[in-house]
């Protein structure tokens, strides 16, 4: 079974098409774990309603926390042997889940997205993983682009991923969320998160974490531009 997690807050302009193309998924073996991240908007009433009519639904509610701990949540609550993070507001193609399933094999996991920015190659929407192999791993609470460090930890485990040219992922460019507005202080927060992880790294690993930080100095370069 996939278990499908979905943080919410603040979704409601978003909610109901994100779960309309989960609960379509041609694959049914799902369950759908809903965090309500303490909305003040309909979301939970959005979910609520869904979750009265699919029982493959159930939903949590936490006090306003952040993403990260939201997904925590999720992961906490999960039961699927493989695990799919899914942001309130982007969708899924109806064949997502089956496709990814299909194509995992013996990686850790499987992503599918084309188009890559350096960013992006650490994020965990688009993905799908095996369970056993990001079992302990939590996202770091109170910090934003928490994926970059849990996609680290994975690959520091020795996690393999594989990718596929499958467009299967519709990300929307929300202008309202976190990673679309520049924080300057939080760039700099989780680039000491990473060189204090390389730190801690073996020797011989001491790299996966060095790339990505060049990788993701390069994308915030990137938007610095954009910004100006």
């Amino acid at each position: 079974m996939i278990s499908v997690i979905v943080p919410i807050y603040n979704a409601e302009s978003y909610l109901a098409a994100c779960l309309d193309s989960i609960t379509r998924q041609s694959e049914r073996e799902i369950e759908i774990v809903l965090v309500d991240d303490g909305s003040t908007d309909n979301s939970l009433a959005i979910a609520q309603d869904y979750a009265s009519r699919d029982q493959r639904i159930r939903i949590y509610s936490i006090p306003h926390s952040g993403q990260s701990a939201a997904r925590n949540k999720g992961l906490a609550e999960s039961k699927g042997g493989y695990i799919a993070f899914v942001d309130a507001d982007d969708r899924l193609a109806s064949d997502w889940c089956e496709k990814m399933l299909e194509a995992i094999g013996g990686a850790s996991y499987v992503q599918s997205e084309g188009g890559w920015n350096p960013y992006r190659r650490t994020v965990v929407w688009g993905r799908l993983y095996k369970a056993e192999t990001i079992a302990g791993i939590r996202f770091a609470e109170g910090m934003i682009y928490e994926d970059v460090l849990f996609s680290v930890e994975l690959w520091l485990r020795g996690g393999k991923g594989k990718i596929i040219d499958y467009h299967g992922y519709h990300y929307t460019a929300n202008p309202d969320s976190t990673t679309s507005q520049r924080h300057p202080e939080a760039e700099q927060k989780i680039l000491h998160a990473l060189r204090q992880k390389a730190k801690e790294a073996p020797w011989m690993k001491k790299w996966i974490v060095w790339y990505t930080m060049i990788r993701l100095k390069i994308f915030f370069i990137k938007q610095w531009k954009s910004y100006s």
